[in-house]
């Protein structure tokens, strides 16, 4: 039987904790504006921050009441929504944790037709969520939370409030001077810093290697069904990922160098990019094979290589990681072998801009023969010489 006075009382606890998380993510105004009787999933990475978003959710909107789906996984989900509204006249329940209910895409479903409540859920398996996605479409809009920009990042360490930048800014270089001000704090970021958590958290790599193990052994096996054998080869491509170079890696190096066929490597790709452990990147251009370059998330790399040498793969994590924030679409580039080719590319107002991930070595020989667009190298330094500007930047977009 449910204890309502304890809900109430958690709810309580709930909204008097909110206090302690004064500074909001963006997401949070715009999930707070949202009109209609929609629900609406938090979607997002373990650690990235969705229980303390829904906690000030509650707080901010009228009518609302808190419920943690692990407290009463036990009862219906239905019909304490059902007391709820006709009780306490709620209008609106966020819901943590919503895949503690076996059964929550059908009593998502119930609510809405029945019961006319708006419901806002999270759920630390946003893999299910993901999978579940097609069901609810008709009653329920995703909303992505990713770790923190570079740009936030600096929000929540230093109170700094930066203006959002654009390409154009970075290509006519007419960012502002404090954009440049914290540039000293990228690396902090790059090694873990974009996850809420690291602000309490000095050494985030510990958390870090448990998202991964708990990834691998409960939210992955919650959606797909798997062979008992199955979550070492997982395992096992995540590792060699992160110990290898960023180049050549897609479906065909996975399965040749974890004993997998090309299928499970396409596969296992697959699930861990809805985990928000992997990055897939397709290709552009003439005679390509139709195979992802496969990147990690960040700052997972750090997991498997030192800093020296996972620190080129890390730069393009962080770019790719950094389009995904902004909703930009990439795609790499790839050419005939032997041939100097940038990176990336991305449309930016409706033409192409050709981004090159580079060091010191890298210049306008990288961009040679290509026509009709734009080009710039992205550098892990303050240069901002010919078409150099600092990495650091695609961070604030």
């Amino acid at each position: 039987m449910v204890d309502y006075n304890h809900l109430i009382e958690l709810d309580r606890l709930v909204r008097s904790d909110v206090a302690n998380y004064p500074r909001k993510r963006g997401l949070f105004k715009q999930i707070l504006n949202e009109k209609g009787l929609h629900s609406t999933a938090i979607i997002g990475p373990r650690g990235a921050g969705k229980t303390v978003l829904l906690k000030q959710l509650s707080l901010a909107i009228d009518n609302s009441f808190f419920l943690s789906a692990d407290v009463t996984e036990s009862e219906d989900l239905f019909q304490i929504a059902k007391t709820l509204k006709e009780k306490l006249k709620v209008s609106t329940i966020l819901v943590d944790e919503i895949h503690a209910q076996s059964n929550y895409r059908s009593l998502l479903k119930k609510i809405y037709d029945f019961l006319g409540l708006r419901v806002i859920f999270t759920s630390s398996v946003s893999l299910s969520l993901l999978e579940s996605s097609a069901d609810l479409s008709r009653r329920v809009r995703l909303a992505w939370l990713y770790p923190f920009s570079f740009r936030e990042y600096i929000l929540f360490k230093t109170g700094e409030d930066l203006p959002v930048l654009t390409f154009k800014h970075i290509l006519e270089r007419t960012w502002l001077p404090m954009h440049i001000r914290f540039a000293d704090l990228f690396e902090e970021y790059l090694r873990g810093g974009l996850m809420p958590f690291s602000l309490d958290e000095p050494e985030p790599m510990p958390l870090l290697r448990n998202i991964v193990q708990k990834v691998v052994s409960y939210d992955i096996p919650l959606v797909a069904a798997l062979k008992t054998d199955e979550l070492p080869a997982i395992t096992r491509c995540i590792e060699f990922i992160g110990k290898s170079d960023v180049d050549g890696i897609n479906y065909s190096s996975l399965s040749r160098n974890t004993g997998i066929t090309k299928y499970k490597a396409e596969a296992y790709v697959n699930l861990l990019e809805k985990a928000f452990i992997l990055n897939v990147v397709f290709p552009r251009g003439a005679n390509v094979l139709r195979e992802p370059k496969v990147l990690m998330c960040l700052p997972y790399r750090l997991l498997f290589s030192p800093w020296e040498k996972a620190l080129g793969g890390i730069r393009e994590d962080f770019f790719i990681e950094a389009m995904r924030m902004a909703g930009h679409s990439v795609q790499y580039l790839k050419s005939v072998r032997g041939a100097k080719t940038p990176d990336y590319i991305i449309k930016n107002d409706s033409k192409d801009l050709i981004i090159e991930i580079g060091g010191k070595s890298k210049g306008r020989e990288q961009f040679k023969g290509i026509r009709d667009a734009k080009g710039i190298i992205l550098s892990h330094s303050l240069e901002t010489n010919d078409i150099r500007r600092p990495l650091f930047l695609a961070g604030m977009l």
